[in-house]
């Protein structure tokens, strides 16, 4: 009985819809300012459950990105330097999200949707010049740009020496 309703909605889930695909977005096309700052309001879906965020990130044309995550409450989940040349720091980690974590999974959406991930690595899709979806196997990020102030950020920003401090 079961496998009577189960084949074909598998069937219409295999399928999908007949509307066009969204585009899969360009990466480092997403910001039109080297230097600024841009928060960022995001919903990530992961083990069924969802977490409300918010991001900060400074970017630099010398220095790199800094990409500082927070929780509702305002606690800091993640804050991670990518440089210029493409070395990571994590500056500061929480309970919730393991350094490695931080590596691995918020460094790949942040060159993805900012830096130089190439279009095999970044499974981003733009559903508006402000707004993004990344899904990968483990969980779904929904990222939408709030505000951006184009501007030169303060050096000790992109300063892996400074960990812990913004």
């Amino acid at each position: 009985m079961l496998l009577k309703y189960l084949l074909p909605l598998l069937t219409l889930l295999l399928a999908g819809c007949a509307t066009a695909p969204t585009s899969t977005i360009p990466a480092r096309k997403v910001l039109p300012f080297v230097e600024a700052l841009v928060t960022q309001r995001a919903v990530l879906t992961a083990m069924g459950r969802e977490f409300m965020l918010t991001g900060y990130l400074a970017t630099s044309a010398t220095g790199g990105k800094r990409l500082v995550v927070t929780e509702n409450l305002g606690s800091v989940l993640a804050d991670v330097l990518v440089k210029s040349d493409g070395s990571t720091f994590v500056m500061r980690s929480s309970r919730a999200l393991k350094p490695e974590w931080i590596r691995r999974f918020v460094t790949a959406d942040l060159q993805c949707l900012f830096g130089d991930a190439s279009g095999a690595d970044c499974h981003a899709t733009q559903l508006s010049p402000s707004h993004f979806v990344i899904k990968n196997r483990r969980y779904k990020l929904d990222l939408q740009i709030v505000d951006t102030k184009p501007g030169v950020q303060p050096p000790e920003m992109f300063d892996e020496t400074l960990k812990g401090r913004p």
